[in-house]
């Protein structure tokens, strides 16, 4: 997969108005996550998750940094952003396993889970209304990131709202995509 030329512009144009509150939006976006989706958390055992807390604050600046050389580096992502790929897979050795792949944001749900406080992230599998898959869009990116793409773009649309249109929505998600591909790739 890679991004058209109009992608590319969309992505480069927000990234000037993104990059000027990329602490707030990183924290926010992580925020988002473990409110949303706290079996996430379980990545994080070291962090204070509260909201507002240093921690959240350090690594979303390093997460929109990560995605700021992602954008710099458009037309080589995967080099920008090797040695955190590494970084993931060898040296914080972040269990593949919990990387389940399949398809379909939000139609993911812990096996035999019904949402009880003592449920643990496991192998997760599509729901049995999985859509079909999309032209064009990864089936192997893991629901972890998947869900981290998808509180970036929420955070980011209500950031900006009038810049954030079905075009910038789609460069966006596909841009998520292909930067959750790199840094999965260790494990294939």
């Amino acid at each position: 997969m890679s991004l058209t030329k109009a992608e590319r512009t969309i992505i480069l144009s927000m990234w000037d108005k993104i990059s000027s509150q990329a602490d707030a939006i990183g924290t926010q976006a992580l925020e988002r996550l473990f409110t949303s989706y706290p079996q996430t958390k379980t990545y994080f055992p070291h962090f204070d998750l509260h909201p507002g807390s240093p921690h959240l604050h350090m690594h979303g600046a390093k997460v929109v940094a990560a995605l700021g050389d992602a954008v710099k580096s458009i037309d080589n992502i995967a080099g920008a952003l090797a040695k955190l790929s590494e970084l993931h897979a060898y040296i914080l050795r972040v269990d593949p396993v919990n990387f389940k792949v399949g398809a379909g944001l939000g139609s993911w749900r812990e096996p035999g889970a019904r949402g009880g406080a003592g449920s643990r992230l496991k192998v997760l599998r599509p729901a049995p209304s999985t859509p079909p898959p999309v032209p064009g869009r990864s089936r192997s990116r893991p629901p972890a990131l998947q869900l981290l793409s998808h509180c970036l773009l929420v955070t980011v649309a209500s950031h900006f709202p009038a810049d954030f249109t079905a075009d910038a929505h789609t460069a966006w998600d596909k841009f998520l995509s292909i930067v959750s591909s790199v840094l999965t790739e260790k494990y294939r």
